[in-house]
């Protein structure tokens, strides 16, 4: 049954109570009216600490974060005691890159299509001394490079980092094959799933993958809470993060005894309201299927490319196939700076554009944009109607050029 866009925007309090072209879910995505009631039933009828206290509140609240934890791993075809709550897919990242044991193998492989969220903590550990970064060689249409992965990834390997689709271009990277070639040699993969987990049917078993991060934020969840899911053999072979309360059994002056994770990774009270709310998300997108999802993405992603494509003097960067992308697409008019066309985009037609390079200024430079480009990413509630406004405020924009 295809997915229903006008019927799903009636869940979405800010749809109807704002005039808006919402094109912007890359960056973070709306939230529908179940999500924001589940955060504030915590707050009305638990807001209590879970695994410590022992009266009615905490055990509510325990109830409802044990919940959410399974939920949320039955989401990604995980188990329960597999899933980590972070911040964000950013803090995940750097659980995994700051904490991976890197004594008998010092390098990292990784490429220059990734998020500054998981280049930087790689930079960080090379400028340490710790690690040695290498990169895999990707293409100026932003696909890789085959040779490379097999001639990069090595006996001396430590660790693989890489998206499952990227956040300029909305194309994926070879995974199976990566994945495939990292396990060969005795590497373990972290996946980048900040722009994968919301947009497509993630099964983290079959995917083989060691670790996969993401963020609630970017599907329809609440800010401020995200996931690590490593497989167990892993996740006990990473180094503590960060420590404190919930992380430990027992403590004495001389001596720790850690718990198993998650909880060894779990320092301190947790966003109990963000995990609930991103429980409820993922109730919200397996109602809908997240087969759906990625079909009617492929649908408004064609209509999309074509949008700007009909557009005299655009440039869309990475390949115009949309059955390779999903509804993303990073794009320059020939005689209008990108933050201008997305203020215009703004004031025009109230469209929500995001421009600049993305927090990924070394992929843009690697695409053809090293100034940047103007973006639009968008989502289960975006219509051929609203692609159609897109397209008829960009014409008028670039006439003005």
């Amino acid at each position: 049954m295809a997915l229903d866009a006008e019927k799903i925007r009636a869940d979405f309090p800010l749809l109807q109570t704002q005039k808006i072209v919402y094109f912007d879910s890359a960056c973070t995505t709306l939230k529908p009216r179940a999500v924001i009631d589940a955060e504030r039933k915590y707050y009305e009828e638990m807001s209590g600490c879970a695994g410590r206290s022992a009266h009615t509140l905490a055990k509510r609240t325990d109830e409802a974060f044990v919940g959410a934890r399974e939920k949320i791993a039955k989401f990604v075809g995980a188990k329960a005691d597999e899933v980590i709550f972070t911040k964000n897919t950013t803090e995940a990242l750097n659980l995994v890159i700051r904490s991976f044991d890197y004594s008998q193998r010092k390098k990292i492989v990784t490429t220059q299509l990734e998020h500054h969220s998981a280049l930087l903590p790689i930079m960080e550990q090379q400028r340490r001394g710790v690690a040695k970064m290498e990169l895999l060689k990707t293409n100026s249409d932003g696909t890789f490079d085959e040779s490379s992965i097999v001639s990069t990834i090595d006996r001396s390997t430590a660790l693989v980092v890489v998206h499952h689709t990227t956040n300029t271009t909305g194309m994926r990277s070879p995974l199976e094959r990566i994945i495939k070639i990292a396990h060969e040699n005795g590497a373990a993969v972290l996946v980048d799933g900040a722009q994968g987990v919301p947009h497509s049917k993630v099964d983290f078993r079959k995917l083989g993958a060691d670790f996969l991060a993401f963020s609630g934020h970017k599907m329809l969840g609440p800010t401020g809470i995200g996931c690590l899911v490593g497989k167990t053999e892993a996740l006990e072979k990473l180094d503590t993060y960060i420590v404190g309360g919930e992380t430990i059994e027992t403590v004495k002056l001389n001596e720790v005894k850690w718990k198993k994770a998650p909880k060894r990774f779990e320092a301190g009270i947790q966003n109990y309201a963000g995990a609930i709310g991103l429980g409820a998300a993922c109730d919200y997108l397996s109602k809908i299927g997240m087969q759906n999802v990625e079909e009617h993405e492929k649908k408004m992603g064609k209509k999309l490319i074509e949008a700007i494509q009909s557009i005299s003097g655009s440039t869309i960067y990475g390949t115009s196939d949309s059955t390779k992308r999903s509804s993303l697409c990073s794009f320059n008019l020939n005689k209008v700076p990108h933050h201008q066309v997305a203020l215009m985009c703004d004031s025009l037609s109230k469209i929500a554009l995001r421009s600049g390079t993305f927090c990924a200024q070394p992929a843009m430079e690697s695409l053809g944009a090293p100034n940047g480009a103007v973006r639009a990413s968008l989502y289960l509630y975006n219509t051929e109607k609203e692609i159609e406004t897109f397209r008829e405020t960009l014409g008028k924009i670039a006439k003005l050029g």
